[in-house]
């Protein structure tokens, strides 16, 4: 189903974006946006991008310059294992909420901390304890909380607080925690009706208009998120990341490293009445854990992307194919390559990753039995009431975008997929690997509790 046989150089391609300056009509995507960007969702649920203008990064250097004026020195000193401890932290902002006071940016941003590395368990004292990188922190100008010398997005409680509810101790459930952006049913048979009613009529010059259409028969695609509160920040960068990477994938977004783009390799041949699914998954042999079990540590970069295809029926329904082939794979497999570095300038990407281990330890955590082994209740940390998470205003739906690219012959597909984490898959004895040379205990051994000063909740 062409475009149309005089059409015959035009490939269209179908993302997710919310900004009309997303349909270009030509292949070189001048809209598309450079860093810094972030997102805004409205009162209806619309998920939207939004760029920041900060010419020569001034607002970001004065923001830097004050936080570092006002931080406290300990904090700010960059760290290369920064613990702390949840089952404390708990305590002392319980103590504070007693005073009528709010937590402190401290206890928000887990004392700056950029990477879970480590999950420490003390039966003897009652703490849980995690570990990892952190430095001093600021709130760039999207919003987004970063290292000052890094720029990676620091771990926030919020987010820790949702993946500790998701595996509470009164439970062994394992969840499958994601997110799906996808076109509808009745927009996939409105699209291939479009594109049938398109016939032998269309030619270049109306490359505009035929991307208008495209995009008004598919409509909006709905979000979809699983296993956490639709309505937390943790929902909302994992929607985040799967857009941004369906805009890169299709060309809509220039990534601030070398990484070749689906809309690229995309060449004839393609089957116009496929659907393309790409998703975000862990890496699942990633927990290096103890033999008794009272500590773990998370390995390698954590993050791939994969894809499948699917054929769209006239009215819309959507059949598996299997595995992507061609340009899709190639651009998956580029994408998981080049994902570190990636979250390295990106730090949505960086964020997500968190969000997947900060999974895989409350997974850890409830699994392990380490919430009786502490004899820890999270009691105010699962307290929606009193500890409040879900403040943000759930995603519902985006609009569709669409890249139309001179290459070839024709082709068109619409892009849908997610992110799909089940946490537990990687604390199967299959995944889980061997603390060679009792590395992790001796971690363990060498974190000293003792000594704390009362209220105490972090330490290097």
């Amino acid at each position: 189903m062409p475009l149309s046989s005089r059409f015959g150089r035009a490939i269209a391609l179908f993302g997710l974006a919310t900004l009309a300056t997303y349909l270009p009509s030509i292949a070189s995507a001048q809209t598309a946006f450079q860093q810094p960007a972030g997102v805004e969702i409205n009162t209806d649920g619309v998920f939207k991008m939004r760029v920041y203008d900060d010419p020569g990064n001034a607002l970001l250097r004065q923001r830097i310059a004050d936080a570092k004026a006002t931080m406290d020195p300990k904090v700010a000193t960059k760290s290369k294992s920064r613990k702390v401890s949840l089952t404390r932290l708990q305590k002392v902002i319980e103590a504070r909420l007693a005073e009528g006071l709010r937590p402190t940016e401290e206890m928000l941003c887990l004392a700056g901390m950029t990477r879970l590395q480590n999950v420490f368990v003390y039966p003897d004292s009652g703490d849980i304890v995690i570990a990892g990188p952190a430095d001093g922190w600021v709130k760039d100008v999207s919003g987004r909380i970063v290292s000052i010398t890094s720029g990676r997005p620091v771990l926030e409680l919020q987010d820790m607080v949702v993946a500790l509810r998701a595996f509470p101790p009164d439970s062994k459930d394992s969840p499958m925690i994601g997110c799906s952006i996808d076109p509808t049913t009745e927009g996939l048979a409105r699209y291939n009706q479009f594109l049938r009613s398109l016939g032998g009529s269309a030619t270049p010059d109306m490359a505009e208009e035929i991307a208008a259409g495209l995009k008004n028969s598919l409509g909006p695609q709905k979000v979809r998120i699983e296993g956490v509160a639709p309505n937390t920040h943790f929902a909302q960068v994992m929607v985040e990341a799967d857009y941004r990477m369906k805009l890169i994938g299709i060309g809509l977004e220039h990534p601030p490293i070398k990484l070749t783009s689906y809309a690229e390799k995309a060449t004839s041949g393609g089957r116009v009445s496929g659907m393309q699914r790409w998703y975000f998954v862990p890496d699942y042999k990633c927990v290096r854990t103890t033999q008794d079990h009272l500590a773990m540590e998370l390995v390698g970069d954590g993050v791939k992307l994969i894809g499948e295809h699917e054929l769209v029926q006239a009215d819309g329904r959507r059949v598996a194919q299997g595995a992507s082939g061609g340009a899709s794979a190639q651009f998956t497999s580029n994408f998981t390559k080049k994902y570190p570095e990636l979250a390295a300038k990106s730090p949505v990407f960086a964020q997500l990753r968190n969000l997947i281990d900060m999974a895989v330890a409350a997974a850890f955590i409830q699994q392990n039995d380490l919430y009786a082994k502490a004899k820890w209740q999270p009691e105010l940390f699962d307290n929606e009431e009193k500890f409040p998470v879900q403040t943000y205003v759930a995603p519902l739906e985006a609009d569709t975008a669409v890249n139309i690219i001179y290459k070839g012959n024709t082709f068109s597909t619409p892009i849908g997929g997610g992110v799909t984490v089940h946490p537990g898959k990687a604390l199967d004895s299959d995944n889980l690997l061997v603390d060679e040379g009792n590395k992790v205990n001796k971690l363990r051994e060498a974190t000293t509790i003792e000594g704390l000063a009362e209220g105490q909740w972090w330490w290097d």
